[in-house]
């Protein structure tokens, strides 16, 4: 085939096409979640636990929103947040339809995850009296994301 011809050159093109539309495709698919470090991937999809009273909030405490760490999905109030002294950031409440429970695989526990998109944020528990809302979300720092009252809330993102 002649490198000059139209048809090779027809084809050349296509084939770049071709390569920059399953580029496209690969990133709407399996890149439109936030990107995540290593340590968030271990949590968030890895189902890990960060080590006690390390977390960027467990000692937090300013008005705003915390987010899903990977899709933004807004998860509890900061007037829902609560020092249990457990390590962790713990929040008596959640916005409506925002948090999944579903049973720990130990058995014992109830875990947490985003309702949008599965990411583990960690585990839930009740009958502690540390609130009148008898409930504790006990969440990975590295799970969700503090916006300030004063900032928009970011675009919810889905894979």
């Amino acid at each position: 085939m002649d490198l000059n011809s139209e048809e090779f050159l027809g084809k050349r093109i296509l084939s770049i096409l071709v390569i920059e539309l399953i580029s496209s495709l690969r990133y709407i698919l399996f890149m439109a979640y936030n990107e995540l470090d290593s340590e968030e991937k271990s949590v968030i999809v890895g189902k890990g636990t960060e080590m006690p009273f390390t977390g960027e909030y467990d000692s937090f405490y300013k008005d705003g929103t915390y987010v899903c760490r990977r899709c933004n999905n807004p998860l509890f109030p900061s007037k829902a947040k609560f020092e249990a002294g457990c390590g962790w950031p713990s929040f008596d409440e959640n916005f409506p339809n925002a948090v999944k429970r579903l049973p720990d695989p130990d058995g014992q526990r109830i875990e947490i995850e985003c309702a949008h998109c599965g990411a583990h944020l960690g585990h839930v528990f009740e009958g502690e009296k540390f609130t009148d809302k008898d409930t504790r979300h006990c969440v990975n720092s590295v799970s969700i994301r503090f916006i300030p009252k004063e900032e928009k809330l970011p675009k919810i993102l889905n894979k």
